[in-house]
Order: C-alpha cells, then structure tokens, then sequence
C-alpha cells in the first residue's frame, strides 16, 4: 500500500475533502504525469491511469480547475480499469502562464496551468549562450506569483569561465533568492542542493529547451530517469527532450516535477510577482515628488535621478515597464473571460 504521504499529501489537502465525498468512497490521489487528456496518478491504492468523470467536467459552462501535474485530486478507484477523476483539490501553490495555443489578440483567455503543490522553483539558466538576465526575471516574477519558494539555478558551470562575474549580475536582479552555479558534468555545486530535497517536499524546475533540467533530474536522482541528449557545438545548447510534464519520487523522498522546455514565459496574473522582483523600482516610484508621477518631465521624480546617476539601469527599467504592463494586460483578459464563462452560465441556466 502506498503512503500518500511520501507524495507530498497534508493536513492541508485532508481538511478539504467532504464527508459526503467520503461516504461516496472517493479517495485521494496525486497526478505524476498527463499526456494530452491522458493522466497518470498515484494513490493508496496503486499507480493507475485515469480519465475526468464526463458529467462533472463536460457537461456544463461552468468554470472548471483542469488537474495539471501535482495537484491532489479526488477518484474513484478502478481495479479493472481507469481511475475515475471527480475533483481537483485547492492548491497551495501553482505555476501558470498565458495560453500560448491562444492568439494574443483574442477577447479573453485562459491560462495553462503548469504545475501545482510545490514548495520550491528551480529557476534554470545555464552559463553559456543560454544566459540572459532579462527572461530570468520575467520567470522570476512567475515564481514569486505561484506560491513556491524561487531558487536559481545555473547550469554549465564548467562550459563558463567567467560564471563568478554572472552569478554577481544574477544577484543584483535577485536580492534574498538563493543561487547556485553547478554542472551536473562534473558534479560542480550538486552537493548545496541537498538542502531542498527533503521528504514530502516538491521541487518544480522551469527553464528554456536545453540547460540541462534532464541532467539535473537524474543527477539528483543518481540514476538515468530520464534520456539525455548531446550538445549542440553552433550555439552550445543541448537538445530539447522533455516532452511533457512529469513527477518523479527521489529515493531521498523529495519529489520534482520537471516540464517542457519554454523559450518564452507569457506572464498570467503575475502583479504581485512583478511588485517582488522589481521591488526596488516600485520603492523608487513611491519617492517620487507626485503620486501620479509619469517619470518622464516631472520634477522630484525619484526614477530619473535613479537612471540618470546610475543606480537603476535602464534595461532594467525597461524590463520593468514591459512585464508590469503584460501582467495588467493579461489581468484583464483574464476578468473578461471570467465575466464572459459567468454570463454564458447565466442565459444556460435561464434556458
């Protein structure tokens, strides 16, 4: 019999479920991994295959949670056959990023949800052409927004000669989060991680196609869990090989959920996120002289003396004024898709 709580099941996820749903014999289960409407879980009963109960998530307009890789849901178990998925649980935290299957013009939109219940984010950069401090911090503001504790991690330390230099450009960016250079090559760093893989706890790594999250995942598991592939000698990247989302249980009893490689990360409903990486800059904006400072013309502004004596790039200015304005775009893209799903539900309750 498997102990749901080695994956990661609490007190927390317990107190939700009713005892109406009880009487009913649904039990716990987490979701290891989904292949488009394919979902593999694991519960006190087994590893199984499941599918979503059709009456309760196709059979209406309302507004449901869609299980993603991590979340505890509630099945019926089926000895003979697929599990069957009545809910998903609340999350306590959660990784999502504007749908990029969407047009970015549409009306309304939803988000793809990437991963849930994890209790770090490994923020994945490697040290050689992949290094970019801009799309660290939009993954920054990601982590921040979803619940999880960011830790940044950069990969190749042994392909850098100068990774000292870029591991103090990171920290500028990144007050209070933890960095770690490694190189799962030649075993450079791995050892500090140690501190995050404790039983029960959930680990989600983030990062573009080819860092090396495959190689940290069997590193950190001391055996091949997943495929590797070769360096590329034009631009020093490695191939992209994870494909979909997935968990894997560690033999010290943590737990990591590795995903598909994404070049770009579409902010969704990221604001508070945005407030934690560019906390310096909002601070900035309160000292100004007028509350409805534009930073441009106006005297007393905290901003152009900040740009102007150095002390604020204006990269990361630019960075700023780029993600906060996407997080407020996507917000309300996100609210006229609600009240769009809510008034949709209204006239099939009047029919």
């Amino acid at each position: 019999m498997i102990l749901l709580e080695n994956f990661g099941y609490t007190d927390f996820f317990e107190k939700q479920i009713t005892d109406k749903e009880k009487e009913l014999g649904l039990i716990p289960a987490r979701i290891i991994s989904i292949q488009k409407e394919s979902y593999r879980l694991v519960s006190a009963c087994g590893e199984n295959n499941a599918k979503l109960k059709g009456s309760v998530f196709y059979q209406d307009n309302e507004l449901k949670t869609y299980p993603a890789v991590g979340d505890f849901v509630l099945i019926k178990d089926n000895e003979q056959g697929e599990d069957i998925i009545y809910r998903v649980l609340e999350r306590h935290s959660s990784f999502s990023r504007a749908n990029p299957s969407l047009p970015t013009k549409i009306s309304g939109a939803s988000a793809q949800m990437v991963a849930a219940n994890f209790d770090y984010v490994f923020l994945m950069t490697s040290l050689n052409h992949d290094f970019n401090l801009r799309r660290l911090e939009r993954y920054l503001a990601a982590a921040w927004q979803s619940g999880g504790t960011p830790v940044i991690i950069l990969t190749k330390a042994d392909l850098s000669s100068d990774y000292e230099e870029k591991i103090a450009l990171t920290k500028e960016i990144s007050p209070g989060v933890d960095i770690h250079a490694i190189s799962c090559y030649t075993g450079f760093g791995l050892e500090a991680l140690s501190h995050y893989l404790k039983p029960g706890k959930t680990l989600v790594f983030m990062g573009s196609s080819g860092i090396g999250k495959s190689s940290l995942v069997n590193a950190l598991a001391e055996k091949e869990l997943m495929k590797v592939n070769t360096i590329r000698e034009d631009d020093s990247r490695g191939h992209h090989t994870t494909t979909y989302r997935q968990l894997f249980a560690l033999e010290s009893g943590a737990l990591i959920i590795d995903t598909p490689g994404m070049r770009e990360l579409g902010i969704w409903s990221a604001d508070e996120g945005v407030s934690e990486v560019f906390s310096d800059i909002e601070d900035l904006i309160a000292s100004c002289r007028f509350h409805d400072c534009h930073h441009k013309t106006e005297p007393g502004c905290a901003v152009k003396k900040a740009l102007a004596d150095g002390t604020l790039s204006l990269s990361r200015y630019q960075s700023y004024l780029k993600l906060e304005k996407e997080a407020r775009f996507t917000a309300k893209k996100a609210a006229l898709y609600e009240s769009r799903l809510r008034n949709s539900q209204k006239t099939s309750k009047k029919k």
